[in-house]
């Protein structure tokens, strides 16, 4: 996700469990003592998330607890605080009450810098340093995690996000987002560092970058790859999010978010091998069914024919099933809105800035959008016709007829929802608008683009892909349809239903339905972890809030096992208020640590909270 009004950070772990190590003996006469075994983890049947304990940073919608890491040697948390634009650092040798122990900060690095986000391997913290401004090139740094001692830092792209150590601990990978400034005047290229860390004190970086699509955007887009940010080649469009490793170091696969696909990277050789395009999932189906209106206050799911969810995935993590990678995505959903806080742009200077999202009652006003300037008209659209209409041969189940989408735009019918209005619209094949007349009549003179298919903003869905990004599952419409049911319940007792709080936001209370325009509860992070021969996600919901797990063994059909959501008070208006009882609002990073390294000898769950600036500890409880 975009750094425009915080930042969205994000980490994942995946922990692969040692292998019992068996001795034979030759014969009885020259038997020699066998050594140390290691018993095979038990399979738990399921679990139960506990939350034990948590640390409070008290700061209400600063982003300030964002991506926890942990070591377990020295039994300490890293997490990141971007308000402070550093690193909290928790010693969590007593989980039920992690304490402050110190702070790392970029300063001496690099003057008005910021940490985006953290990792940890063998006792070796690395950051993420953002530059000021973003858009020069920033650094990663390493940390000794037992006295916080600095061994040394790298240059690396421009605006470091999440990084992530290969399993032998001997390289990092940080996905250099590379986000343009507000009006697009600068738009640095995006890359992946592969930054060889053997030797702590003299880190070497390599650039896996993108120039070699340039030139190949037609063909890409043609695939399904969004390239669209104004005047940007493929190299400076292109932003890297979130990074998942093989587990044998090799590969890495880093989501482009914004552009809805993945980058394949091959570690060795610090190159992208392929750009692989994410698709679209169909709402037209009742397995993709979801709730597009804000304003009748209930959750209402059902089918909508015409509207398709681009996935663009946030976080991403990695695991083996029968001897191949497969690849979990937590599909968030972003939009593009640079220099929406500008005046200049809504009043028409184009050059100010760029943004993509428009609700559909706007598109599709049979008397044109130019009722909107001034006010939320992106003015790229306002340059390519004067209005928008729908399809009625695939709309008309909602009213739509030649020239009025009739009650389509409807408040409780597709008029709410956010969409992104760069594609969906009849194009010729050299990708120009063909226009229609305010009739719905195919016209090179017209003022109006015809839209077939309305593109909504993420999956509301984690999927399963393969390592070429085909999709393997998806979890579909399962998600809102549980917060919907009668099952599914909030707060630490689990007494509160949560359909009384259908897609809430999570800054304000009463807000019952308020995401479903937007994106829904925004599945955005996801850790994955290994329990006896069985692989768990966990799946961070940052609107609705709280962590869902599923039992992800067979990615043909994973299972929800538990879902937990400790928010108690979902009335106060402004929750800043009640900071200290209102719950765990926001969660961001995600971060699994085994039994084997747990201060406590059970599996916990570290979450970062970043609009309730609180850490939680998830204790998994394991049943048997």
């Amino acid at each position: 996700m975009s750094h425009r009004p915080r930042h969205a950070l994000k980490t994942f772990s995946l922990s692969l469990l040692a292998a019992a190590t068996l001795a034979a003996c030759t014969s009885d006469e020259d038997a020699t003592p066998s050594p140390p075994t290691t018993a095979p983890e038990p399979t738990p049947s399921s679990l139960r998330l506990e939350r034990i304990g948590g640390y409070a940073t008290n700061l209400f919608g600063k982003s300030a607890a964002e991506i926890p890491a942990y070591d377990a040697a020295s039994k300490r948390a890293f997490v990141v605080n971007a308000d402070a634009g550093a690193v909290d650092v928790l010693d969590l040798s007593n989980p039920a009450a992690p304490v402050s122990v110190g702070r790392l900060d970029s300063q001496a690095l690099l003057a008005g810098s910021e940490i985006n986000s953290v990792a940890v391997h063998g006792g070796l913290v690395a950051v993420a340093i953002q530059a000021s401004p973003k858009t020069d090139k920033g650094r990663v740094a390493l940390y000794r995690a037992a006295d916080l001692a600095l061994l040394g830092s790298v240059e690396v792209g421009a605006l470091p996000d999440m990084l992530t150590f290969t399993p032998d601990g001997k390289t990092v990978l940080v996905a250099n987002e590379g986000e343009p400034n507000d009006d697009y005047s600068i738009d640095p290229e995006g890359s992946i560092s592969v930054i060889d860390v053997s030797t702590p004190s003299a880190p070497v970086a390599r650039s896996a970058g993108f120039a070699a699509f340039n030139g190949q955007e037609k063909a890409l887009r043609a695939q399904g790859v969004r390239i669209y940010g104004p005047g940007a080649s493929a190299a400076q469009d292109f932003e890297p999010e979130y990074i998942a490793v093989s587990a044998d170091g090799a590969t890495a696969w880093a989501t482009l978010q914004e552009n809805n696909a993945l980058a394949r990277i091959d570690v060795a050789t610090a190159t992208v091998g392929a750009i692989l395009p994410l698709g679209d999932k169909d709402h037209g189906l009742d397995a993709n069914a979801f709730d597009p209106s804000d304003t009748d206050k209930k959750a209402v799911i059902q089918a909508w024919p015409g509207v398709r969810g681009l996935y663009l995935p946030d976080a991403i993590a990695s695991y083996t099933h029968q001897g191949r990678t497969l690849l979990v995505t937590a599909n968030e959903g972003d939009a593009r809105t640079w220099g929406e806080g500008d005046d200049a742009y809504w009043d028409g200077d184009a050059s100010k800035g760029f943004v993509e999202e428009f609700r559909v009652k706007h598109l599709t006003n049979a008397k044109g959008w130019s009722g909107r300037k001034g006010d939320d008209l992106p003015p790229q659209l306002d340059a390519l016709a004067d209005g928008g209409l729908l399809d009625p041969t695939v709309f008309a189940y909602c009213g739509a007829v030649a020239g009025s989408p009739g009650q389509c735009r409807d408040d409780d019918q597709l008029g709410r929802l956010n969409i992104t209005w760069t594609m969906g619209y009849r194009q010729d094949a050299d990708g120009r608008p063909i226009l229609f007349d305010a009739a719905g009549n195919e016209n090179p003179a017209g003022t109006r683009l015809m839209y077939d298919t309305l593109y909504a903003f993420g999956g509301r869905s984690f999927s399963i892909r393969d390592e070429d990004g085909k999709l393997v599952w998806d979890s579909g419409a399962e998600i809102e349809r549980f917060l919907a049911s009668d099952e599914c319940k909030l707060g630490a007792a689990r007494n509160l239903p949560c359909a009384d709080w259908f897609n809430a936001n999570h800054e304000e209370g009463d807000t019952l339905d308020n995401r479903s325009d937007n994106k829904g509860p925004e599945p955005e992070g996801v850790a994955l972890g290994r329990i006896g021969d069985k692989t768990f996600a966990f799946v961070g919901l940052e609107r609705m809030g709280g962590v869902l797990v599923y039992n992800i063994t067979d990615p043909q059909a994973p299972t929800r096992v538990d879902y937990l959501n400790p928010r108690e008070d979902w009335t106060t208006e402004d929750p800043a208020t009640v900071l200290a009882s209102v719950g765990d609002l926001g969660p961001e990073g995600l971060h699994f640590i085994p039994a084997k390294d747990s201060p406590n000898a059970k599996p916990l769950l570290l979450v970062g909270n970043e609009v309730s600036g609180t850490t939680a500890v998830y204790q998994l409880n394991l049943n048997y």
